[in-house]
């Protein structure tokens, strides 16, 4: 039930449904006040959160900057979380997407040596069954691309953040008891939520963010403070599923 109405209430919480709804009064409202309020939250709607500019120094507030990787130390773990994919049911096959840079950073640590098993944790978060089992088809890329099976760890139950770390923390304690040091691989953006609700269970970690979209130094072209750009809106109901993710998450007692 949670789930479904986290769901739901981020879908109310999207720019997008405001814009939706500020055009549905302008067009269908019959009080003149009414209209031109809906075509103001439409046209404000619009502008504010397709501004790049906007959305990143909102963003720069509650991402988790990046390190480099020289600057890491050796963990006997680096936990993967899901979100980094869908599944195309006509090819068979994993499709990435931006998250995807999870596991291109996990696969390079492995291969430096900076950590010795990967543990992969998500089935899917998806509402309904679109083909998607994360960790599971995951794995059997990993091992088709030569890493061993005995170095990936799987957690196949979650399908949220909160469940991520609670799950990760039954099959570690199973499968790798004698493991102390952790590695959290996943997106800047993710990543407090995510530290969060790991440390609540008792595994400290440290963060490593990927897919990161600002750092300490700022740095920005002239069209991002000026052209509306469509992703952008995207972009913000990602950050906005992050803050919402947290505060409900925070009030009931999960972090």
């Amino acid at each position: 039930m949670f789930f479904i109405l986290s769901k739901v209430l981020l879908f109310l919480l999207s720019p997008l449904t405001w814009i939706i709804l500020g055009v549905a009064f302008a067009f269908f409202a019959k009080n003149a006040k009414w209209k031109k309020r809906g075509r103001n939250t439409a046209i404000f709607c619009l502008l504010f959160f397709s501004n790049t500019f906007v959305y990143k120094e909102f963003c720069r507030q509650w991402e988790v900057f990046g390190i480099p990787e020289s600057q890491l130390k050796h963990h006997d773990v680096g936990i993967v979380l899901g979100g980094m994919a869908e599944y195309n049911n006509d090819l068979n096959t994993l499709s990435l997407r931006r998250g995807g840079d999870r596991i291109w950073q996990a696969i390079n640590l492995y291969k430096s040596g900076k950590v010795d098993k990967l543990l992969i944790s998500g089935d899917n978060g998806d509402l309904t069954n679109k083909g998607l089992h994360e960790a599971k088809q995951m794995k059997e890329l990993l091992v088709k691309w030569g890493i061993p099976a005995k170095d990936i760890l799987v957690e196949t139950v979650s399908r949220n953040t909160y469940e991520n770390a609670v799950e990760s923390k039954k099959v570690l304690k199973r499968k790798f008891p004698t493991a102390h040091s952790f590695l959290l691989i996943t997106s800047g953006r993710h990543m407090r939520r995510a530290l969060a609700c790991y440390e609540g269970q008792g595994i400290h970690c440290t963060p490593y963010s990927t897919d990161l979209y600002t750092g300490p130094t700022r740095s920005y072209t002239f069209d991002e403070f000026i052209v509306p750009e469509v992703s952008t809106l995207y972009d913000w109901h990602g950050l906005l599923k992050e803050w919402f993710g947290y505060v409900t998450y925070a009030t009931t007692g999960k972090i």
